[in-house]
């Protein structure tokens, strides 16, 4: 079905602002121009408000198969789409696991059945996440995956890991990794700091990340494996990176929006909703990741989107599980936080979540171009709101950002040219 924006404000390379008018047919964005001379089925009238590429998300858990009390795949983009995510990349922390072409198939037939949003899923480097047994990574690398991660948990070995980062370059596809080391964790809940003294809780070394990080940088050089880091919560593996990214080894990064906002000096009281894994850091780790994402070090923002139910996060930092919800919540706390404040353009927070986790796994998303795919995101910029979980989509209301002003909402999202969110003032 063919689709008109008319009144659309989009960034254009000079960050400014600009009016225009997007024809879309077939999917695709056909033009952009002042005005158009085209004919749509449907026509939208985007005055008042923003039009960005559809953001992208590398890192979320949907929870389906095995989870669906926490999150469904249906749940779970639908919050994605009210949060301006037009693609997201799914973990395979399920049950079963997505180590084998059956069971990627059968995910894949749910994501085609009830998913709102593009979905792309990741399949499992070992058997069942065990971290024992390579999964066929080849036959996977095959199907539309994302590409490989245990995440959630960090391969231990590195002879396994070297043994995954060469069939995952041999097939062209990238490791993702979730970077801990068991032998450092001593039954950690919270960060190994002022927090875990202060509330007498065992805490996690940072150094149980950096060491993973610090070792697989030197197998994805041996091996020429695009190797990926997930949410980075450390000043030692912002500089690990760094270094390697200077040695020219094909390393990228994420950063979560939860480790840019917080440190461990906000877990004031027992809270499982201010319990994550990477856990909440020092203040100078927090500056760290801002530094890093500035200096591009840290090449995009993911949100660990992880559902839990309210039952599960009831029970206290030591017993609850690790993890928050961030779909619905990323852009304007990102927005609100760092545009707002001038630490970052709003051009670059829109290339943070939208161009550059596209352009990192080599996906044809994240822009606004003739010939591409019409996922747009359209943004008032000047609401303001407070974050309140009760509305929330999604079935995880685990956030630590409940009650947080804001200002920018996203009022509509487009995929393929097709409306998969409005909010209803502004339909």
């Amino acid at each position: 079905m063919s689709l008109l924006l008319t009144n659309a404000t989009i960034l254009n390379n000079n960050n400014e602002e600009q009016l225009c008018e997007i024809f879309v047919d077939d999917g695709k964005i056909v033009s952009i121009g002042k005005k158009l001379s085209e004919k749509a089925k449907q026509v939208i009238d985007c005055k008042g408000t923003l039009v960005s590429p559809g953001f992208v998300d590398v890192h979320v858990h949907l929870r389906e198969p095995g989870g669906e009390h926490k999150e469904t795949i249906e749940t779970g983009t639908k919050s994605a789409a009210r949060g301006g995510y037009t693609t997201i990349c799914s973990m395979p922390n399920t049950n079963p696991v997505p180590d084998n072409v059956d069971t990627l198939a059968n995910i894949q037939k749910v994501i085609d059945e009830t998913a709102v949003v593009r979905v792309l899923p990741y399949a499992a480097i070992t058997t069942n996440l065990e971290g024992t047994t390579l999964s066929n990574i080849q036959a996977l690398a095959e199907k539309s995956i994302a590409g490989f991660t245990d995440d959630g948990v960090g391969i231990q070995s590195a002879g396994l890991m070297y043994e995954a980062m060469q069939e995952a370059a041999a097939n062209n596809r990238p490791i993702v990794a979730h970077c801990e080391d068991n032998s450092l964790l001593y039954g950690g809940a919270v960060h190994k700091g002022e927090v875990s003294e202060r509330m007498n809780i065992p805490g996690i070394l940072s150094l149980s990340e950096s060491v993973h990080i610090a070792r697989d940088v030197l197998l994805a050089e041996a091996t020429g494996c695009h190797y990926h880091v997930c949410h980075v919560s450390t000043k030692e593996s912002v500089r690990v990176i760094r270094d390697a990214k200077r040695a020219g080894i094909h390393v990228t990064a994420e950063v979560s929006p939860h480790h840019l906002l917080l440190n461990e000096t906000d877990v004031t009281v027992d809270d499982a909703n201010l319990k994550m894994n990477p856990p909440l850091r020092g203040k100078e780790d927090q500056e760290a990741l801002l530094e890093g994402l500035l200096d591009g070090t840290l090449d995009c923002i993911a949100t660990d989107h992880a559902p839990h139910s309210e039952e599960e996060k009831s029970v206290g930092i030591e017993q609850a599980p690790f993890g928050i919800v961030g779909l619905e919540t990323a852009f304007p706390l990102m927005y609100t936080h760092l545009v707002k404040k001038g630490i970052i353009t709003l051009r670059e927070l829109i290339d943070y979540m939208a161009k550059k986790p596209a352009e990192i796994f080599n996906l044809p998303y994240g822009t606004l171009e003739i010939g591409q795919s019409a996922d747009i995101t359209c943004i008032d910029l000047q609401a303001d709101h407070v974050i309140d979980k009760e509305t929330f989509v999604s079935k995880g209301m685990n956030t630590p950002f409940n009650g947080w002003d804001c200002k920018g909402r996203i009022v509509r999202t487009i995929v393929a040219g097709e409306v998969v969110f409005e909010e209803a003032d502004h339909a």
